[in-house]
């Protein structure tokens, strides 16, 4: 990955229980969706600064999202339900990369780890933005 962002910076994070993942941050698309769970789900317009971008980009940088990742625990004697799962799609210098991970055996590799993080620290950004503010709230939850 360059030093410096990249005019071709873009990437998209699905996640929720299961196969169902129903929220979404998407830059190539300029949108994020929301689960709304027994209400369906709830899509805004919505972008991030180029700082944001900056911001982002480099925490990808640190964690090297481009290079080789082991997403899948050795240890899959333990299944866990409901459980969440995370797909990334990663675009940078013209090259663009895909990404699944979950916690459906009970642990998680260090790199899936680095991924749960960097979604949470893109959501915590995502929750101060008005369009994220103003959708409706979710109702309900998975067993």
């Amino acid at each position: 990955m360059p030093q410096s962002l990249p005019a071709d910076f873009d990437f998209m994070v699905s996640f929720g229980y299961g196969e169902v993942t129903k929220n979404e941050i998407n830059t190539y698309q300029d949108t994020v969706v929301k689960d709304l769970v027994i209400n369906g789900t709830a899509t805004a317009n919505m972008t991030f600064t180029v700082d944001e971008m900056r911001i982002i980009y480099e925490k990808m940088r640190e964690i090297n999202i481009m290079g080789t990742k082991d997403l899948v625990p050795t240890n899959q004697n333990c299944g866990k339900k409901p459980f969440s799962k995370d797909r990334w799609k990663i675009s940078v210098n013209g090259v663009t990369k895909e990404l699944t991970w979950s916690e459906e055996y009970c642990d998680v590799t260090s790199d899936a780890q680095e991924l749960l993080e960097l979604r949470t620290f893109i959501q915590d950004i995502v929750a101060d933005k008005d369009a994220y503010k103003e959708l409706p709230q979710a109702e309900g939850g998975y067993d």
